[in-house]
């Protein structure tokens, strides 16, 4: 973790991530959640006449009387005012060997499922729509909605492998219904994972989920995003976090969600001066620095002698918006008047720096000096072409000069050449710039990206 004490923790932690479903059905409410199969009175079937038709005959619900009179004398007490649901279990149980044909399994599932929600018992209903869905009687089309309850209700009593069955049943049913889409469905399935710590294997099924919707041009809900920062951010996943990092801040680049995904950037790493000065001037860019530290460690950073005029931008700032008054701090206040003491000079020397750096034998030192200085200034184009002759040379940090050029891009309004530049970035910048290529895809050449 990194030894830096200004970021704060991001505030989609403040409150313990609550390890269950994010879709609960309210399995226990006192109102069935499924449509359960009727007994259809079994007593007036059994009476029925016997037809010729043989088909017929076989789709006519098979009851034995034993059954029957078992179960309606049972059903008579279950819905008793005062009917005691423990106290009728060894009834219950007793049902279960009468229980032979199909229909007689569905009859008796619905009995155990309803009898469940009255009496608060969630085993009992699992037990009942498990009947039921092995019975086989399910309406085709209910049986997506029945394997859904089941994987709901065994999840509850932490039979994972059981519940993780019965979901892939429902989602390849494609079970959905008013209020829970298909992908819903699909994000259990990662809640499954996550419930039971295999918090790297959730991630990956999360993933394929999001791929999948952007494959086929759909939006992709940025709460899913989120919860994928969540889980591998609390668990410190690496590297998997910054694609939910970058596709979080695409989908919903709120202030707070940029902080926060600067801020948790920081905290998974220990960014010496010059790859966290590419990080801060991403932070200014978009208001996350806050904190004084914030902007004494880009002061730092910047190096009041090398970048004056960065550094006295990011002062102004502090001092304008109240986190570091004037007079408060001595050394802010000399770092101040020694940048504003060095920027006519420095600018007096643009010239002849850009011959030098344009110079056949330049080194590569002068070239990169070339381009943060007049990445400083804003001077966008030409930055950017010290950066391009820089990643020519041997030598060369390359993801250094990379980040750079990709920022000096999108102050140039080319956003698409500026994430294409920022995804060859490797190593520990990598992170950084994939939020400065999400940046540019917010902007998406509409608003320049200052150095400073």
């Amino acid at each position: 973790m990194t030894n830096l004490s200004s970021p704060r923790r991001p505030k989609f932690l403040a409150a313990s991530l609550a390890r269950q479903l994010a879709l609960a059905v309210a399995l226990a409410s006192g109102t069935a959640v499924l449509t359960v199969p009727g007994f259809a009175d079994a007593a007036h079937a059994q009476k029925k006449k016997k037809k010729d038709d043989e088909k017929a005959a076989a789709a006519q619900p098979q009851y034995s009387k034993a059954f029957v009179d078992a179960y309606q004398a049972l059903e008579t007490s279950l819905k008793a005012p005062t009917a005691d649901i423990t106290a009728l279990k060894p009834q219950i149980a007793a049902l279960g060997p009468l229980a032979v044909s199909p229909d007689e399994k569905l009859a008796l599932g619905g009995m155990l499922f309803n009898a469940g929600i009255t009496g608060k018992d969630l085993v009992m209903q699992l037990d009942g729509a498990e009947m039921m869905l092995a019975s086989g009687k399910v309406k085709p089309e209910e049986v997506g909605r029945f394997a859904f309850v089941a994987s709901q209700l065994a999840t509850s009593l932490q039979q994972y492998d059981k519940s993780r069955t019965y979901l892939q049943q429902a989602i390849d049913l494609n079970y959905s219904a008013p209020n829970v889409s298909t992908d819903d469905v699909k994000l259990n399935m990662a809640e499954l994972y996550f419930t039971q710590d295999q918090n790297a294997e959730g991630l990956k099924y999360l993933k394929g989920i999001i791929e999948a919707r952007k494959a086929s041009g759909q939006p992709v809900d940025p709460k899913w995003y989120r919860r994928g920062v969540q889980i591998a951010y609390t668990n410190e996943i690496v590297p998997d976090i910054y694609e939910f990092v970058q596709g979080w801040v695409i989908t919903a680049p709120t202030p707070d969600n940029w902080r926060d995904a600067v801020n948790l950037t920081r905290n998974l790493n220990d960014y010496d001066g010059p790859v966290l000065l590419d990080l801060l001037r991403l932070g200014k860019k978009i208001g996350t620095l806050k904190d004084k530290n914030d902007y004494i460690f880009y002061i730092e950073a910047a190096d009041t002698r090398r970048l004056p005029m960065e550094v006295k931008s990011v002062i102004d700032e502090a001092n304008a918006t109240g986190v570091i008054a004037k007079g408060a701090d001595p050394w802010v206040d000399e770092q101040l008047k020694t940048a504003s003491g060095l920027i006519a000079e420095d600018r007096a020397a643009l010239p002849s720096l850009e011959r030098d750096a344009n110079a056949p034998a330049a080194r590569l030192r002068t070239v990169l000096a070339a381009g943060d200085t007049f990445l400083s200034y804003g001077e966008y184009a030409k930055a950017a072409g010290f950066y391009e002759k820089a990643l020519t040379m041997p030598e060369v940090d390359r993801d250094l000069a990379l980040t750079r050029l990709g920022i000096a891009q999108i102050g140039s309004g080319n956003a698409d050449a500026a994430r294409a530049t920022l995804a060859q970035v490797q190593g520990q910048r990598a992170p950084i710039a994939m939020l400065w290529s999400a940046y540019a895809s917010q902007t998406a050449g509409g608003a320049s990206a200052s150095g400073g």
